[in-house]
């Protein structure tokens, strides 16, 4: 395909529609014209809705036609995870269990304030079922495959979001992340993407996965992620857990990172990391200190949670099924079923247990960060694989946190942590850095990487497939 409008930044998008180069309908047209092109290769979207996304682009356009523009995002497409809902369009998370024929008529918080901001919605995005793993494939939707390769994996839960930008489709898609799902598909995916602290984005109705749940965008460049969580933030009552609302993290995106202390651990102390993989992230790391800061390569001294993590994880999918017949049941993707029926096996008991485990996680990671100012890692340690199974072939281990160790233990936490993309396999699979900071530090470590995307420019290269 030939590079449209859709493929433009946010930002851009916007500087064209004030220049009056561009307007917000060719762009919407543009973009669902790629959707089409695209989307049974990759299977990035499981709804798209043509003529409500151009008669909202056809008012975006009005405003800016009389100098009237109203909102951060006028105009821009946006799309959305089929986990938020959507009023008037059915939110079905992946799954044959939930009925369509009901009033769909509630916008989640991130979609109210897109809303607000008159962002043109332009779809919602495939999940796996209820968003339960780290791939994406569902019984309802099919398998959500990988832009740069087809037969792999595009990651998950939040894997079309992921692809819809790799793509051009969209240039900020809004994920979920609970264990990694807006990382995971960013690193796999060759794009951005940032897991806010905990509450920076409010939720409703609340996550089964209880405060491990995130939402945070997915973009092509760093400055439309915080663009979109400039939005994003503003506060909503539903949700009890939020924080309140922060300073605009899009400010200080060009303070660079001289005289940061940043600490690269290439393994957390306990991963296993392809050595094609590692090397690729400790070049990254590298480009820190030619920026200016000062890095040191040193583990913080955290064990692996995710034995605790699975108990979190499982109890609250098993809750999520409680009111689900037997024959909804039957219908479910056959993972999701085993880890709702370990999880209904978890007492009240090993749930607080867990808990004391996160608790002890934070606090060793908040006394980590009062000497080092960020943490680089690696996001995954190994590249995309095949599409349409939960581990890579010849894995002795059942589930997707096998081989997800550098994400889950930052939801424990809470804390902001982005994955940016920092090289390509030899067989030309995207690889991502991780970026993590301390609670509420989001404003720094998108600043952090802001710099680093200046000093090593992914976005000049796409996808064939886009």
């Amino acid at each position: 395909m030939t590079t449209g409008p859709a493929e433009l930044s946010a930002i851009e998008l916007l500087a064209a529609y004030r220049a009056g180069s561009l307007s917000p309908v060719e762009v919407a047209r543009d973009a669902l014209d790629r959707i089409a092109a695209v989307n049974d290769a990759v299977n990035a979207y499981c709804l798209v809705d043509p003529d409500r996304t151009l008669a909202d682009a056809a008012a975006a356009e009005e405003r800016w036609r009389r100098g009237e523009q109203r909102g951060l995002l006028d105009g821009v497409p946006v799309s959305i995870k089929d986990i938020l809902l959507s009023r008037g369009w059915p939110t079905l998370r992946g799954s044959h269990t939930v009925d369509p024929r009901q009033a769909w008529d509630v916008d989640a918080p991130a979609v109210a304030r897109l809303r607000e901001n008159n962002a043109v919605l332009v779809g919602k995005t495939t999940t796996p079922e209820l968003g339960w793993k780290g791939v994406t494939d569902s019984p309802l939707t099919g398998i959500t495959r990988n832009p740069w390769d087809v037969k792999k994996t595009a990651g998950g839960s939040s894997g079309g979001a992921a692809a819809a930008v790799a793509t051009g489709t969209s240039p900020i898609s809004i994920g979920t992340d609970g264990g990694g799902s807006v990382r995971i598909p960013a690193a796999f995916s060759g794009v951005f993407g940032i897991k806010p602290t905990y509450g920076v984005v409010p939720l409703f109705p609340a996550s089964p996965y209880g405060t491990l749940a995130h939402v945070g965008p997915l973009s092509w460049t760093v400055a439309d992620s915080a663009l979109a969580l400039d939005v994003l933030s503003g506060p909503d009552s539903r949700d009890w857990t939020a924080g309140p609302r922060q300073e605009p993290v899009s400010a200080t995106l060009d303070a660079g990172v001289a005289g940061m202390r940043i600490a690269f651990s290439p393994t957390l102390g306990f991963a296993r990391v392809d050595p094609e993989v590692a090397a690729l992230v400790a070049t990254a790391a590298k480009v820190f200190t030619d920026l200016g800061a000062r890095v040191e390569v040193v583990d913080p001294a955290i064990d692996d949670p995710v034995e605790a993590f699975h108990v979190l994880w499982f109890a609250g999918a098993a809750a999520s099924i409680v009111a689900l017949s037997p024959a909804q049941r039957a219908r479910l993707d056959p993972g999701l079923l085993e880890i709702c029926e370990e999880g209904a096996t978890r007492s009240a008991l090993d749930y607080v247990a867990a808990t004391g485990v996160r608790a002890d996680l934070g606090r060793i990671m908040g006394e980590f960060h009062e000497h080092f100012d960020l943490l680089l890692t690696p996001t995954m340690p190994i590249a995309a694989f095949d599409a349409g199974v939960e581990v890579p072939s010849g894995s002795d281990a059942a589930r997707w946190t096998s081989w997800t160790p550098f994400t889950y233990p930052f939801n424990m936490t809470q804390q902001p942590a982005a994955s940016l993309p920092c090289g390509f396999t030899s067989a030309g699979l995207p690889v991502g850095l991780q970026v993590v900071g301390p609670k509420h530090a989001d404003a720094r470590v998108l600043t952090a990487c802001k710099a680093f995307e200046e000093a090593r420019p992914w976005q000049g290269k796409r996808p064939a497939l886009g």
